[in-house]
């Protein structure tokens, strides 16, 4: 892999990732654009305890371009976008609607390839590993500013998530404060820990997936994917590295090679749920990885990185809503059974 790092005229980090070491990336952002102007606000809710961004400033982004105007898109003649150069592998760039900016975090934005009309799940194993190198790579880099706590990277994929750009793309956040579903997790960890005498909860959860193999969908030497227990959504797949890590940056030579053959299946097998003559499943794919600093970091050792993948659709032509309950009380109510949901997903296995 090779890695570029350049500017954009407001002054933005961009940043080229490629497979082949020879590549030159010196092409000039010729686009006249403004100094990027954020107006981002941290807000403590009293009774939940949690941060609320506020970002009023994001109320002007881009919003679903013809393809011909796409900004994720390389640059051509008579059409700058984001990405001066005229073809790329992988680009991340800082977002120029970001949620987080400056002391309260960095947002960034994770371009997958350069086909507008591909998918993630489209991708050669050789392209979803130079991803999987990207995301590492951020995080290692995130991870040493002092304002970042923690790192999420994310794709939302689908008009019915609130994707707002059709590129295949994703998005690094990187937060000041630990998010309140890993603070949740590590209090989790730690009630384990005290209750069995000091085991990984984890590694039991892992281990009770395997032994059980109801809830299995795939698994390889290196990785397990499965549906949870107590999965909240109608699909929703777990992937986790059979060697416990706190975070990308940890995974072995073996885990990193055998990343792409898993995870592309998984996509794939994703988007034949419903039926051949269904439109692409919306999904959300999320690492969930350890905090780097602050309380919580003191248990990142314990913890384990894992991917969770899951869409909102819950049958053909219709949509799981967070209504009442879950939106209301964060109780959610599942009209699929975790053992049906992964059953299907094996049944759509590649041939």
């Amino acid at each position: 892999m090779k890695k570029t790092s350049t500017r954009l005229a407001d002054g933005r980090e961009l940043l080229y990732y490629d497979r082949r070491d020879d590549r030159v990336r010196d092409d000039p952002d010729r686009r006249p654009l403004d100094a990027v102007s954020t107006a981002s606000e941290l807000r403590r809710d009293p009774l939940l305890g949690d941060t609320v961004v506020v970002a009023s400033h994001r109320q002007g982004r881009t919003y679903l371009p013809p393809a011909d105007a796409c900004p994720l898109c390389p640059s051509r003649e008579g059409r700058d976008s984001e990405i001066p150069a005229a073809d790329y592998d992988v680009v991340v760039f800082e977002n120029r609607f970001p949620s987080l900016a400056g002391d309260s975090g960095r947002c960034e934005v994770v371009c997958f390839t350069s086909d507008h009309e591909a998918s993630f799940a489209d991708l050669t194993e050789e392209q979803a590993a130079l991803v999987l190198e990207a995301w590492t790579d951020r995080t290692a880099e995130l991870a040493e500013l002092p304002q970042v706590q923690q790192v999420f990277c994310f794709e939302n994929r689908g008009a019915e998530i609130g994707v707002t750009l059709g590129h295949p793309h994703g998005q690094i956040y990187g937060y000041p404060f630990t998010t309140p579903r890993t603070a949740l997790m590590l209090r989790s960890l730690a009630e384990h820990r005290e209750r069995t005498g000091g085991r990984n909860l984890f590694d039991d959860v892992v281990r009770r997936e395997l032994a059980d193999g109801e809830r299995v969908v795939l698994e390889g030497e290196h990785w397990v994917a499965f549906v949870p227990y107590a999965a909240h959504w109608p699909y929703e797949v777990h992937l986790h590295p059979k060697r416990r890590v706190p975070d990308l940056r940890a995974l072995d030579d073996e885990a990193r090679t055998e990343f792409p053959q898993i995870y592309l299946e998984l996509l794939r097998r994703f988007d034949r749920i419903f039926g051949p003559d269904e439109p692409p499943t919306p999904y959300i794919a999320a690492w969930h990885q350890a905090p780097f600093r602050g309380e919580a970091a003191a248990d990142r050792a314990e913890f384990g990185l894992h991917l969770e993948l899951f869409t909102i659709r819950r049958t053909s032509g219709k949509l799981k809503y967070l209504a009442g309950s879950e939106s209301g009380m964060s109780v959610f109510i599942n009209d699929v059974p975790p053992e049906a949901a992964a059953e299907r997903l094996r049944e759509v296995a590649s041939k």
